[in-house]
């Protein structure tokens, strides 16, 4: 079984709501190549950018950190 990262549930999560890197980078307020770097897993964010992320996407932490499906 592939290991679903933080990126990949991010570009799940973006792609199911229809956005581009783009899209969510404006509505996230910071510059398209970190949501990039977030998918490939180049970067991780910090705390109060993952609070940012879960409360968006209506999802837990646990699972954008992979602990939970």
């Amino acid at each position: 079984m592939i290991e679903e990262t933080f990126g990949k549930r991010l570009k799940d999560l973006r792609n199911e709501r229809g956005l581009t890197q783009e899209g969510l980078a404006k509505e996230l307020n910071v510059d398209k190549s970190t949501i990039a770097k977030y998918e490939t897993d180049k970067i991780e964010p910090s705390i109060s950018m993952l609070k940012v992320i879960v409360k968006y996407f209506d999802v837990s932490a646990d699972y954008m950190l992979g602990l939970s499906v």
